[in-house]
């Protein structure tokens, strides 16, 4: 099992694991679970998908995609867009409602947003737990080398059964709240302890 952090600048270096891992993310969202999102060529997609951006794939020695994450610049902007929580706070995505945090969401350097986390549904239960830690692990990682000492994250209610075990103090920042049939909350992964 292999972790890498993807950017614009080094895809090239990773053949199709980009790709695959678009298209892990349509299998899941698109295909097993329904969402209604943009996609092409089999790949889903969306307006944060930028430059701006990294991605976390774990992944076999042949690029199949096992699990996957994006991490986003609170501070950034593209056209009327920044980053998923803050733009549904500010009322611009129909699909997740607005007062999904406590507060206004920050707009900071040392915050970046994890979003479109998955492990694919094709990982056997028996080996779920261990790739789900990877991807916390590395996605820990890419944030502290990024200067991050915090994640906000929109994660399934059911976060503070399995934050120990990956070891990651997380801290709720919004309601729990329906949204597309699941129990989801808005999280603060804190980085900051390990930044040392």
């Amino acid at each position: 099992m292999h972790t890498t952090t993807l950017s614009f600048s080094n895809l090239h270096n990773h053949g199709e694991l980009f790709a695959n891992m678009l298209r892990a993310r349509h299998e899941l969202f698109i295909q097993h679970n329904r969402w209604d999102l943009p996609e092409a060529e089999g790949m889903e997609y969306d307006q944060y998908d930028t430059p701006a951006s990294r991605w976390v794939v774990v992944h076999d020695e042949l690029g199949q995609v096992l699990a996957g994450n994006r991490l986003t610049p609170t501070t950034t902007n593209c056209g009327i867009y920044s980053y998923m929580i803050r733009d549904a706070q500010r009322g611009l995505l129909s699909t997740i409602p607005s007062n999904l945090l406590y507060e206004p969401a920050p707009v900071s350097p040392t915050v970046w947003e994890s979003s479109r986390l998955f492990v694919s549904h094709r990982v056997p239960a028996s080996q779920r737990r261990r790739v789900h830690a990877r991807l916390v692990m590395e996605l820990g990682k890419s944030a502290r080398e990024l200067g991050a000492t915090s994640c906000l994250t929109l994660l399934n209610a059911n976060w503070p059964r399995w934050a120990k075990r990956v070891g990651v103090d997380m801290t709720a920042m919004g309601p729990v709240m329906e949204i597309e049939g699941v129990m989801n909350q808005v999280v603060s992964m804190n980085f900051a302890q390990a930044l040392h």
